[in-house]
C-alpha cells in the first residue's frame, strides 16, 4: 500500500507530498476548502491548514478530517515517470 512518508505545508492551501513509492507532488486543498463543509471549513485558516500531519498512513487534521493515500496519490494521477526519490 502506497502512504505517504513526507510532507511539508507550501503557502496556506497547498502541501507537498512524498510517498512511500518515491513519487512527490504538490497537493493544492482549494476545492475541499472551496466544499465550506463542516470537516473543511477549518481548512480555511491557514494555521489550522498547516496543522497537518500524517498518521497511520493517512494525510489528516486534528478535527479528524483525514485524506487517504490511495486516493490522493490517484487524484494527483502520479505515474512512475513522475516518482522522485524520497531520500
Amino acid at each position: 500500500m502506497i502512504k505517504p512518508v513526507r510532507l511539508a505545508v507550501v503557502g496556506d492551501d497547498a502541501l507537498q507530498l512524498v510517498f512511500s513509492d518515491g513519487a512527490a507532488a504538490l497537493c493544492s486543498a482549494a476545492d475541499l476548502i472551496a466544499r465550506d463543509t463542516i470537516m473543511t471549513h477549518p481548512l480555511s485558516d491557514p494555521a489550522y491548514f498547516a496543522r497537518a500531519f500524517i498518521e497511520g498512513g493517512t494525510l489528516a487534521w486534528p478535527n479528524g478530517f483525514e485524506l487517504s493515500a490511495d486516493s490522493q496519490h490517484r487524484r494527483l494521477g502520479l505515474t512512475d515517470e513522475q516518482a522522485l526519490s524520497a531520500a
